[in-house]
């Protein structure tokens, strides 16, 4: 029986071992996409004990607790206290055997607290005092974190009206270990249905120094934010849609349905895609020309539970799987972009796992000579950064396409004690290869394999943004 996670957790093989330990293991980190706060970074945060830390906004662990039939006092509630809010997350994950939130959490608990103790009800006093008094030690403020976690880049996301104040301060003042990025995240611009597109609209005209009244100020407000982000070292965006489309429409059809949503009229489905696609060619072709990659997450059925969306918002665990049929409407999308020259470096990320296949199959369809790998089918995300997730996703891709120009995991997080989501990955990843090596399926050229085991844990993800420019 093997050691609970101990040096060479999820490594069966001797090549596996290898590669982890040998070049998986010493590679830097770029986290591409995160939801981390720049202002966090900027103000060298210190956490006051370990709930602030794990529990504070991040909603898979809420959901986890819920789960447990737990009442949302403890979770989310003002009335219940920090310590009572950890008790229950200890309760919760010592049942939780399989879910990669155990396997996340003790990581996080070896690398950051040199704690191998495993968390449940009975040992939750024990570790909250080790942790508590570890988080008072100068190198676990937030910049202490990511230093300690050999994070090279971080990419935030970052809506265009933002005046990325933080970031500029983050670079001005030169502190920190990481490059910390900007990615742009236009997704209130393109809800053209909500009922504060108006505001929001009115707002980011401001931001830019444009009178916002119809489309063409619409392109030319965002082309000014973009140049801006631009000058931030922007490298990305990311687009959340509930599904992929493409309805192509003349300019003046275009120009109609941005009048009925600034009159406060009822707008279908048609009007939404027909803005929302003019939105998204024009964006494309503007990363195309940045050199900027195109993240797109999809199929994403959100804030499911009414009553609990309307008492705390978006983003806190009630959430689910969508099942859209999206595969004309991704390849009708490229190739309104591609057929115009417009196509940028876009990575497709879906939440429903039965699309990896799919997605797999359209990226052959438009890739071209200005990157390896230009149109990429991204890392297994939320529901699916899962053992079995990840597994699928690089099984697929293997299949399907050129394995060796995988961009890597990402943290998708909000919390700065996720990085070890990235050794997760790579463990998974040296473990996959390793098999194959030791079933005779690829050669034992251990210095080609070394290569690309350390291209997929980071080089690939520089070249593809640019990070190493």
């Amino acid at each position: 029986m093997k050691q609970f996670m101990d040096a060479d957790f999820l490594l069966e093989t001797e090549t596996a071992k290898r590669l982890y330990h040998e070049h998986a293991a010493k590679m830097p980190i770029i986290d591409y996409h995160c939801h981390i706060n720049p202002q966090e970074i900027a103000e060298n945060r210190k956490f006051n004990n370990i709930a602030e830390a794990w529990l504070g906004g991040d909603h898979y662990k809420w959901r986890l607790i819920r789960s447990n039939g737990v009442e949302e006092k403890y979770i989310t509630g003002k009335e219940s206290g920090a310590r009572e809010k950890f008790q229950k997350f200890a309760e919760a994950l010592q049942s939780s055997i399989g879910n990669p939130l155990y396997h996340w959490t003790h990581l996080e608990l070896q690398r950051y607290f040199n704690c191998k103790t495993p968390l449940s009800g009975d040992t939750a006093e024990e570790i909250w005092q080790l942790c508590n008094e570890r988080l008072q030690q100068p190198e676990m403020s937030v910049q202490g974190i990511i230093k300690q976690s050999n994070v090279k880049v971080i990419c935030t996301t970052d809506d265009p009206a933002d005046n990325l104040k933080w970031h500029k301060k983050i670079k001005e003042d030169g502190l920190c270990a990481a490059k910390v990025l900007p990615a742009m995240r236009p997704d209130a611009a393109m809800r053209i249905e909500k009922s504060d597109w108006p505001a929001y609209m009115k707002r980011l005209g401001e931001t830019a120094g444009v009178k916002i009244a119809g489309m063409q100020d619409i392109r030319e407000a965002l082309t000014k934010r973009m140049d801006f982000f631009a000058s931030m070292g922007c490298k990305a965006s990311d687009h959340a849609l509930e599904y992929v489309f493409c309805r192509e429409a003349q300019e003046n059809e275009i120009e109609a349905v941005i009048q009925k949503a600034f009159a406060g009229k009822a707008l279908t489905t048609e009007d939404v895609e027909v803005y929302k696609t003019a939105l998204l060619l024009f964006l494309g072709e503007q990363y195309a020309k940045r050199g900027w990659a195109m993240q797109i997450h999809y199929s994403a059925l959100r804030n499911n539970n009414s009553k609990e969306y309307a008492a705390q918002g978006a983003d806190t665990g009630f959430d689910c799987i969508a099942s859209y049929n999206c595969g004309e409407g991704i390849v009708a999308l490229f190739d309104a972009l591609n057929k115009k020259g417009n196509l940028p470096k876009i990575i497709m990320y879906s939440l429903n796992p039965v699309d990896n296949a799919m997605i797999g199959s359209i990226i052959g369809s438009f890739q071209g000579p200005e990157i390896p790998g230009k149109i990429q089918q991204g890392a297994a995300w939320w529901f699916n950064d899962t053992k079995r997730g990840m597994l699928a996703q690089l099984s697929n891709i293997s299949e399907l396409s050129v394995f060796g120009n995988i961009l890597g995991m990402l943290t998708d997080s909000r919390s700065f004690l996720s990085y070890p989501r990235h050794e997760y990955y790579r463990r998974i990843l040296c473990n996959w290869i390793g098999n194959l090596v030791e079933n005779g399926e690829y050669p034992a050229d251990m210095e080609y394999l070394g290569k690309l085991v350390e291209d997929i844990s980071y080089n690939n993800a520089a070249r593809y943004f640019g990070f190493d420019a």
